[in-house]
């Protein structure tokens, strides 16, 4: 069945765990972005991070249903052998 699946679908399987990674490590080090860049943009208010997390949900979300439906597409171009 793997090699059913288009391109696309790793893409966004990949997309989505990207995505998903970002989340998390958002959530649980909330700093990241001004220890990594040595910036701060929100002046420690968090109101970046949190915008990060919003979109990282929907990111994660959005690309998880697409590759969940290639997954099915590739599953049905499958034989069936009994």
């Amino acid at each position: 069945m793997m090699r059913d699946v288009r391109m696309r679908g790793w893409i966004e399987a990949i997309a989505a765990a990207i995505s998903g990674i970002l989340l998390i490590v958002t959530l649980v080090w909330r700093d990241w972005i001004e220890e990594v860049f040595g910036v701060d943009p929100d002046q420690h208010s968090g109101a970046l991070e949190w915008a990060i997390v919003a979109v990282a949900v929907c990111a994660t979300l959005t690309f998880s249903l697409l590759a969940r439906g290639e997954w099915r597409r590739a599953k049905a171009l499958q034989p069936r052998t009994q």
